[in-house]
């Protein structure tokens, strides 16, 4: 029995490793994502072609087809007008590689679910958890050419909430896939058992649910391009809020459509939230009877908030330079992952 015991063990750690791997996976897509945006490359790729569209342009006949299609679209006529095969080559490489990522993404989740499934890895409770993943993986494959749709026809660039949709999705595939992930590893949590324990469960909801609204804006702030007006911190063109942030009719859509307000938000969303995420990790380490493994993660939560606000008013006052923008993209993900962790932690055991 030992030995089974030892080999199930075993093959528990491989199955969660594999999904530790495709959650890093889908880290770094968004962070090849914010940089696909930074460098204004979304709609390089006019088409939606999910298998055949893996292979790029091979070709100076095949380059020179892909470049018209895109001189078709109101980004070109109305923004880049007179770019050269070579600029339009270097913004189609991060669009197609950014789309090839999620097709790999796809495969490195599928295949190995396959042969998991068929040699009776998966238990039957993770099946249907891990089949819904996939289905939503699929979902976001297409809410990505929605994304990228909105800007083909009328626009010169793609909605920001479809924008902000797509982050989204893809977030919520992070944290399912990290959730179910440390389910595998550490199954039975020592921390639920605490004082506090239902407190600190309420109060990570809370501050999970404020970075989730804090990213949301984020990705309103990229979509509106709004990180490139007032780059100053604390004030905005040397006031606390800027009189324009009310310009618009009804007054609550300032807040999603205007410049100045969606980026007022954010900055002060973001502070707001590194305050409750602060005070989360402050009452974890004050337990006397947790363990140092929860009061660790917790410990690094606060160095990760702290560095999110730092890279956020780093890339504002550098006006959104392409390295610091990817990397507050990946500072958000880090905090999401440290709290995930942390709610794991906290969380009832099954039966």
């Amino acid at each position: 029995m030992g030995r089974r015991a030892d080999r199930a063990s075993a093959s528990t750690r491989t199955v969660a490793a594999w999904l530790l791997t495709c959650a890093a996976m889908v880290f770094a897509m968004a962070i090849i994502g914010a940089i696909t945006r930074l460098t204004e490359s979304g709609l390089s790729i006019t088409e939606w072609k999910p298998i055949t569209g893996a292979i790029p342009p091979l070709t100076e006949a095949q380059w020179l087809v892909a470049f018209e299609k895109y001189r078709q679209i109101p980004e070109y006529q109305l923004i880049n007008k007179g770019m050269s095969l070579e600029e339009f080559k270097f913004i189609f490489f991060w669009e197609w590689f950014h789309r090839l990522w999620g097709r790999l993404i796809g495969l490195v989740f599928l295949v190995p679910f396959v042969w998991f499934w068929a040699t009776g890895r998966l238990s039957r409770p993770l099946v249907p958890k891990l089949l819904g993943i996939f289905a939503l993986g699929g979902l976001q494959g297409f809410i990505g050419w929605f994304m990228v749709q909105s800007g083909l026809s009328v626009r010169t660039d793609v909605s920001h909430y479809r924008l902000a949709l797509h982050l989204g999705m893809a977030l919520v595939l992070y944290g399912m896939l990290l959730w179910v992930a440390l389910g595998l590893l550490d199954p039975r949590p020592l921390a639920h058992r605490a004082a506090q324990a239902v407190s600190l469960r309420r109060h990570g909801k809370a501050a999970l649910a404020l970075v989730a609204v804090t990213v949301v804006w984020g990705a309103f702030v990229a979509g509106l391009d709004a990180g490139f007006a007032y780059n100053t911190w604390p004030l905005m063109n040397g006031t606390f809020a800027p009189p324009e942030m009310w310009t618009l009719s009804p007054l609550w859509s300032n807040l999603v459509e205007n410049t100045a307000a969606v980026q007022f938000t954010h900055r002060w969303l973001a502070i707001l939230t590194a305050a409750v995420v602060l005070a989360y990790a402050w009452r974890i380490g004050q337990q006397a009877d947790l363990d140092a493994r929860t009061k660790k993660v917790a410990l690094g939560l606060s160095g990760a908030v702290l560095l999110q606000v730092l890279l956020g008013i780093a890339t504002l006052l550098a006006a959104v330079p392409v390295a610091l923008g990817a990397a507050h993209q990946g500072g958000a993900i880090l905090v999401i992952t440290l709290l995930v962790w942390t709610l794991h932690e906290f969380r009832k055991p099954a039966a």
